[in-house]
């Protein structure tokens, strides 16, 4: 046997998506080049267990596939949870209203409702509840939902306000009542909870829109003596709890509150984070931390998306350069702005992801699965970028790159996978592989250069030589 033949014993499909148009392609065929660098893979050396892979299902994005012909909404709900599709298997979705919603609204909105004997989830009877259920039934795996509330009815507040404020502490009972409300009406629809975050953003967001400000402790407080002891009395102890559900840069101070000891710790199933802190940068040190201080609890990205954007529509390669800006290019404080420079959106996709799972994150969920044109609809006028993007107008649809960034990770690395040691030999590839249930590994490769690169990728004994276009981000099936 030839050395080349040896070099190629390794069974492997490679599938590809690059800035020279590549869309999730299966590559059989390799250029050579001159320098080779080497990937090795250690299915002995074991990390975190992934929970999975998605995006959020908003009224927004459900009220946008409502607007579209029968054909494009199913092919889009396809697209996400079908066989053919990204098979997610991780999502969120907001409890009362957020920015993405069409307005302002609660599922209690009769005012001194202690008991919520009014509560009611008729708002999302119309786009969200129905978008859900078409995606439960495209999804032959099914997926994981967990609920995140922006904030409690204005009355419940102590400044009456939708936006900022605190939850009264006379409404902490009323309020763990309210999880347990929701996880009952959703069931009365055929949609079982899996998990809650606590609060999104509960340091807030610069008071635009829905919001409900906590402390650390506050927010350990309401979960050690109310949420959870509520759920568990009301048999639904096995809902998970994620507590935080903000940016990277304030973990430490959030893990050290919700697991300070076994009683604050009891409750708390994991800790939920955000992106914004950065266009670029992952927060290792942060991540690494928060596993260390609770290393059999969940480690989730709760949201993420390019934000302050309005979509650029039907150009693949605005996603690949370096233009977009985010809130922190304008707003973020001088101290900060280093942290904001312009990043190509794919980029910011690929090294998060990859950054997230090389640091013991588990699960990976993007923000709206749809938007229209603008970055909306939203009340706030808070336009952002989705993975799909659609002209309701028209009955346009359009898989943008971010789209098939998504399905490199989701399709392939599958719910209960561990994630694998890899040593590499070249620092300018960034490099994640899990070893799914069925015995398969998956490969994720993100080339951020312009320039191809090749590789002997080794399994034990076996290996098989790869290239990977410049600007492309690739994922390589190992079969059982």
């Amino acid at each position: 046997m030839s050395c080349a033949e040896k070099q190629d014993q390794l069974v492997a499909e490679v599938y590809e998506t690059s800035a020279s148009g590549n869309q999730l392609t299966k590559l059989t065929e390799f250029t050579a080049l001159d320098s080779i660098s080497e990937i090795t893979l250690n299915p002995e050396k074991k990390y975190q267990t992934i929970t999975g892979f998605g995006g959020a299902f908003t009224e927004s994005s459900a009220y946008l596939l409502n607007k579209l012909s029968k054909e494009n909404r199913a092919k889009i709900i396809e697209a996400y949870f079908g066989e053919t599709g990204a098979q997610y298997s991780l999502t969120r979705t907001h409890m009362n209203s957020c920015d993405f919603s069409l307005s302002n609204y609660s599922y209690t909105p009769v005012e001194g409702d202690k008991e919520l004997e009014h509560f009611s989830i008729e708002e999302d009877k119309a786009d969200l509840i129905p978008f859900i259920k078409d995606a439960l039934e495209a999804s032959e795996d099914g997926f994981k939902i967990f609920g995140s509330p922006w904030t409690a009815a204005p009355w419940m507040k102590d400044n009456n306000n939708y936006v900022g404020g605190k939850l009264l502490p006379e409404y902490y009972d009323t309020w763990a009542l309210f999880f347990s409300k929701y996880v009952d009406a959703y069931k009365a629809e055929g949609i079982d909870i899996w998990g809650f975050t606590v609060e999104n953003e509960p340091l807030g967001n610069g008071n635009n829109w829905e919001s409900m400000h906590f402390t650390p402790d506050e927010m350990t407080h309401f979960v050690q003596n109310y949420l959870g002891p509520k759920l568990e009395a009301d048999g639904k102890g096995d809902i998970k709890i994620l507590g935080y559900d903000q940016n990277r840069e304030h973990l430490k101070e959030w893990v050290d509150s919700q697991y300070k000891n076994e009683a604050t710790s009891k409750y708390f199933d994991g800790t939920a984070i955000h992106w914004y802190a950065s266009t670029f940068h992952y927060f290792p040190e942060e991540l690494q931390y928060a596993h260390h201080k609770a290393p059999d609890k969940y480690l989730i990205q709760s949201e993420a998306c390019v934000d302050a954007e309005v979509p650029v529509w039907r150009d693949d390669a605005w996603y690949w350069k370096k233009e977009a800006t985010d809130w922190g290019w304008d707003w973020a404080p001088e101290k900060d702005k280093h942290l904001h420079p312009k990043y190509a959106p794919v980029n910011r996709y690929a090294r998060d992801i990859i950054g997230c799972l090389n640091n013991w994150v588990d699960g990976w969920v993007d923000w709206n699965m749809v938007l229209d044109t603008q970055g909306g609809p939203n009340w706030f006028k808070n336009w952002c970028i989705a993975p799909v993007i659609v002209d309701p107008d028209k009955d346009e649809v359009y898989l943008t790159p971010l789209y098939y960034t998504m399905t490199h990770f989701s399709k392939f690395i599958r719910p209960d996978a561990e994630v694998i040691g890899v040593e590499k030999t070249d620092d300018d590839l960034m490099v994640a592989a899990a070893k799914n249930t069925d015995g398969s590994i998956a490969v994720v490769i993100f080339n951020e250069g312009q320039e191809a690169k090749y590789f002997s990728l080794r399994l034990n004994e076996e290996r098989k030589r790869i290239g990977i276009s410049g600007q492309a981000i690739q994922t390589i099936i190992i079969p059982n």
